[in-house]
């Protein structure tokens, strides 16, 4: 019996060997796996940061945005309204362009089928009922009441009971410019 007793001690060391063996083992694994944790919650630490960062960058971004596209929207919606009275301005000229056009042919027209003599007709006498000869001066054309100067614009107008309607139609928009 007592070479069973060994045995059963022997037995025992072996087991035992083994499981020092195996703790040792399972002992540097742990370690491993602490150490790895640890950095393993600085990774996890430094993306939370991160993640801050990037959605605190995303708000200035965001804002940044806001602010620009309220800016352009204003840009946009004077842009529009220049935009608007250029056509405005470009159609009145049209018209004034046209208008002028159309004075300058009548006034042509006119000429063409009065045309004015280099002499000047002596004036008849007075009583006769014809009215005196102004030399030189350019025949009134007769375009309607659109065209029409609209009352007096100042003294100036006096002297356009000598000029064509085109000429009057011109400086009334050159002063109305000013």
């Amino acid at each position: 019996m007592a070479h069973a007793q060994w045995l059963l001690e022997l037995v025992l060391i072996l087991l035992l060997a083994a499981t020092l063996f195996h703790a040792m083992r399972l002992e540097r694994a742990l370690g491993v796996l602490k150490r790895d944790r640890a950095v393993l919650e600085e990774l996890v630490a430094g993306f939370n940061e991160s993640t801050r960062q990037a959605e605190s960058g995303i708000e200035r971004l965001r804002s940044a945005a806001d602010g620009a596209g309220r800016q352009i929207g204003k840009q946009i919606e004077q842009a529009q309204l220049l935009h608007d009275e250029l056509d405005f301005l470009a159609d009145r000229s049209d018209k004034l362009a046209q208008r002028l056009e159309s004075a300058i042919r009548n006034a042509r027209m006119l000429q063409d089928a009065q045309p004015l003599s280099a002499s000047v007709p002596a004036a008849p006498a007075a009583g006769a009922g014809a009215p005196a000869a102004v030399p030189f001066a350019r025949p009134e054309p007769r375009l309607g009441p659109q065209a029409q100067p609209a009352g007096n614009d100042d003294a100036a107008d006096d002297m356009t009971q000598l000029r064509s309607q085109a000429e009057r139609d011109l400086l009334r928009a050159l002063r109305a410019g000013r």
